[in-house]
This record gives C-alpha cells, sequence and structure tokens, in this order.
C-alpha cells in the first residue's frame, strides 16, 4: 500500500500541494480552510482518489503548521490556530531566537500530527461517539471554557484578558441576530449585516497594530535581528529543547486530539487550552509568555493534533470536525467515498489509505516545513522598514481577498489603531481575538439550550458535562491562588523544619 502512494504520479501532486498550504498558510488572511478549499477543484482532475485525498491533507496540516512563521516573526498569526504561538513565539524571535522557536515548532507539529493519527486510528470510534453526546449546554460551556482560558492565560492582568473577552463576544454580536434575523449594531450599513470579518479585524490587531508601533519607533530594529542567534537556531537545540519538555509534547498532543475530536472545537480552541493547561501546570507558569519553551512546544503540539482529532467524527459519523473537515467530507462524498460506521467494515482498504496518508504527511512535513522556515528567514534579512511596508501590503490584500470588498480594508485599519492603543493600556489582545471567534457559538448555544430548557437555568448546571465543565473552569481561575497558599505553607514548612 505504502508503494502505492511513493509512486511519482501521486508524490509530486503531494509534494507541490504542501508547498502550496506552506505559502498559504504563512499569508496573513488566507486560512487552511481557504487552502483547502483552493485545492479541492483541482484534486479532482486527478485520476487516482489517493492523489486527490494526498493533496487535501497534505495541505490542511502544512497550512496550520505555516500560519506560526508570520506569528513567531512578525506576531501576525498566519491562521487563526496561530494565534497562541503570538504569545511567547514572537518574544523568542525578538530575542534572536526566531528560528530556534521555528524549529521547535516544525518538530512538534509533526509530532503532535503523528500522535493525533495514531490515537485515530486507535481510539476513533469510541471518541466519536463521546463526542456526539455534546448537545447545546455542553457547547456552550466549552466555547465559556475556551474564553476564560485565553483570559486567565494572558500575560498581565486577568481582569484585563475578561474585559478584552468580553469586547471581542459584543463584536461578535454585529450583524443579523443568530435567531430572530434583526439588524444589531449594523447602523443602516448592509456591510456590516454580515458581522465583521474575523480575518480583516485579527490583521489589523496583530499586524497593522505592529506597523504603527514599528514606525513611531523610527524602524529602530532590523528583521535579521529575530534570528541572529545562528547557534541556539540549530536543529539540535530544538530537539534537546523538546525532548525537555516530552511530557508538555505527550499532553498537548492527546489533548489537541481530544478537543479536535469535538465537533466546532477546531485547532484554534486545542492550542490556547493547551497553552492553558501547560501554564497552570507548569513551576515556570508565571513566566509565559516572555519568552518560555513550554509555551511555543504546548499549542504548536496541540493544533496539528486537532487536525487529525477532527477526523475522527468525519470518519465515523460522517459529522465534520471543523470547517476544513466539512470541506473535506464533501471532497470524499465527490470521489464516492461515504464516510460513516460502515466504512470500517465496507472500505477498509480506503480508510486504510486515508490513514496511511495521514501519518506519511506528517514526515514529509519535515522538509516542506523547513523549506518554508528557510525562505520566510532570508526575506527577514531585508531592512525592517521594508518588511513592515510589505506586511502592510499583504495585511491589505489578506483583508480584502477574504469577501472582495474595501470595507473589510477600513476594518482592518480600524482594528490597527483600536489594537495599538490596547497594548499601550497592556490589554491583552489574544482574548478580544477568541471572543469574536467564540461569541457566536456562546450566543447560539446559549439560546438554544433555553429554548429547548423552556428558559430554565437549571439545565445548563446539572447535566453531568456541563457540571464537569464548570468545574474546571472554577479551577483554572482558583489555581493561581491556591498555587500561592500551597507554596506559602511550603514556605513556611521550611522555615519550621529550619
Amino acid at each position: 500500500m505504502i508503494s502505492d502512494l511513493l509512486q511519482i504520479h501521486v508524490l509530486i501532486p503531494w509534494l507541490l500541494g504542501m508547498v502550496f498550504g506552506v505559502f498559504v498558510g504563512a499569508t496573513p488572511g488566507l486560512t487552511a480552510t481557504m487552502a483547502v478549499a483552493l485545492i479541492v477543484p483541482v484534486s479532482f482532475y486527478m485520476p487516482d482518489p489517493n492523489t486527490g485525498l494526498a493533496m487535501i491533507i497534505g495541505v490542511s496540516f502544512t497550512a496550520i503548521f505555516a500560519g506560526d512563521i508570520p506569528a513567531t516573526y512578525l506576531r501576525i498569526p498566519g491562521t487563526p490556530a496561530s494565534a497562541a504561538a503570538t504569545l511567547d513565539g514572537h518574544q523568542l524571535a525578538k530575542q534572536g531566537k526566531g528560528g530556534y522557536s521555528l524549529l521547535m515548532d516544525l518538530f512538534c507539529s509533526c509530532i503532535g500530527g503523528l500522535v493525533g493519527v495514531a490515537l485515530l486510528m486507535m481510539i476513533a470510534p469510541q471518541l466519536a461517539r463521546f463526542a456526539l453526546r455534546f448537545s447545546s449546554y455542553e457547547y456552550f460551556w466549552l466555547a465559556i471554557f475556551g474564553l476564560s482560558m485565553s483570559a486567565v492565560v494572558s500575560t498581565g492582568n486577568t481582569r484585563r484578558g475578561l474585559l478584552a473577552a468580553a469586547f471581542g463576544m459584543i463584536l461578535a454580536t454585529v450583524g443579523l441576530d443568530v435567531v430572530s434575523g434583526a439588524q444589531r449594531f449594523t447602523f443602516g450599513n448592509l456591510e456590516l449585516m454580515s458581522g465583521l470579518g474575523f480575518i480583516p479585524v485579527m490583521i489589523g490587531l496583530f499586524g497593522v497594530s505592529e506597523v504603527i508601533r514599528s514606525t513611531m519607533a523610527g524602524f529602530q530594529h532590523n528583521g535579521e535581528n529575530l534570528d541572529h542567534n545562528k547557534k541556539e537556531n540549530s536543529p539540535l537545540a530544538a530537539v534537546l529543547a523538546i525532548w525537555k519538555n516530552k511530557l508538555t509534547v505527550a499532553k498537548s498532543s492527546i489533548a489537541g486530539t481530544l478537543i479536535g475530536a469535538l465537533p466546532g472545537a477546531g485547532a484554534d480552541i486545542a492550542a490556547w487550552a493547551a497553552y492553558g493547561i501547560e501554564q497552570r501546570s507548569s513551576k515556570k507558569g508565571q513566566k509565559f509568555g516572555t519568552g518560555e519553551e513550554a509555551g511555543v512546544i504546548a499549542p504548536t503540539s496541540a493544533n496539528n493534533a486537532a487536525v487529525s482529532g477532527a477526523w475522527i467524527p468525519a470518519l465515523v459519523f460522517g459529522i465534520p470536525g471543523d470547517a476544513v473537515t466539512a470541506i473535506v467530507l464533501g471532497a470524499m462524498m465527490m470521489y464516492e467515498i461515504k464516510p460513516g460506521p460502515l466504512i470500517f467494515e465496507q472500505n477498509p482498504e480506503q480508510v486504510g489509505s486515508i490513514f496511511l496518508i495521514a501519518l506519511l504527511t506528517q514526515l514529509l512535513l519535515l522538509p516542506c516545513g523547513y523549506l518554508g522556515l528557510k525562505t520566510f528567514g532570508w526575506l527577514l534579512k531585508l531592512p525592517r522598514s521594508i518588511i513592515m511596508v510589505a506586511v502592510l501590503v499583504f495585511s491589505v490584500i489578506g483583508s480584502y481577498s477574504l469577501r472582495n470588498s474595501i470595507f473589510d480594508v477600513y476594518v482592518m485599519a480600524v482594528f490597527g489603531i483600536v489594537g495599538y492603543f490596547l497594548e499601550a493600556k497592556r490589554v491583552p489582545l489574544a482574548p478580544l481575538i477568541l471572543g469574536l471567534i467564540l461569541g457566536p457559538m456562546v450566543e447560539e448555544n446559549f439560546r438554544t439550550g433555553l429554548i429547548k430548557s423552556e428558559g430554565s437555568l437549571l439545565t445548563f448546571l446539572t447535566r453531568p458535562l456541563c457540571a464537569l465543565l464548570l468545574v474546571l473552569l472554577v479551577l483554572a481561575f482558583l489555581s493561581p491562588k491556591l498555587l500561592k497558599l500551597l507554596k506559602g505553607d511550603t514556605n513556611n514548612h521550611d522555615r519550621i523544619t529550619s
């Protein structure tokens, strides 16, 4: 079976698709979903279904990884799943360890993907059944948990993080009401009826605000400073760092797979959850956001694992785990492959091919990803003024290309100014972005739950999975105080014994 996949007519389109995924993922505004959507029509011209599936699967994994490249070097997430990489990854880049951070990222993406595919192969039916137990009540608390974690793990004041998340949720209400269809906060503007575009807002907050900040600073630093420490930017140093944090890789990969298996959760929630889990459990939790290695390893292991996890409900029950697998399911139907419980019995060879393609994609990710790192690193040797002009140009292109709307460019510009002033007041931007992403999910599931329970809030608290998520949420907020109390008791005990 491996020999069939390593044929020239399969391997060349596969590798070209992965290179395309690196390019799209590393371009702000061009998401992994867009990359897969663009490659699907091309895959239909391939005579062998395995060739088309290899291109689609290869693009989805490489685009998720490549989104971390601009997130690390320029603090602009290439994809939503890369937002968590802007915290410690960019701080390492500012210390001259951009290549080091991204090499850890590349290896962890590969490992996380391998763990995710292995779990997909072993426990897909069981995890898919568990995911189906989630109703609107559980999804409400899952979204609240994701929002709260982004606020808790933010550097600085947690209250500011919560305020930023709340502001993001308020922005998410702009447009048509999810239940009644009434206009909200549109002020008669037809462009706002579809809501504020997530991509223009994200590019403005992270990209344009960085251009404004660099302009105000007078372009004092060149891009080459982000990668000047050649000794520490070696692959060996990255491998040693990953080995030192091997438990973090394992925890984050497993957590990413489990979260990815929940329909609608996606790689972005998986990345933030893994980051939060690691920060809460690490002895160096207070250093997260300042360039901590584990702060890079955790989210980058989780987001690629989540891509594998999203295939669990997709293959077993035909329920897409995220937007990418939704597109893939449509492509599989065109290939006359019908996902569902019977696919493992009626078409085991095709399932085996999908698993094998996913495994080999993780290995091919290493050379394709390394090529992307070197190319991007070479571009960063240009003067910072030129880099910032290029960032601004790509930001405009990325914002405009999503809906071919000049209004989105105006949105990007406004939120670039907003992002600059928010960061000047030490308000974290990541919770705001996640609030904008998860706001519709929170509102829709909350209102759906109220309709089903006839207005009763007790159902949100009494269901077992809801109660579990609520307990985890409370523990996440109380853990810093509990850790301080435990440390205080330990210190007192040491003084008494001494």
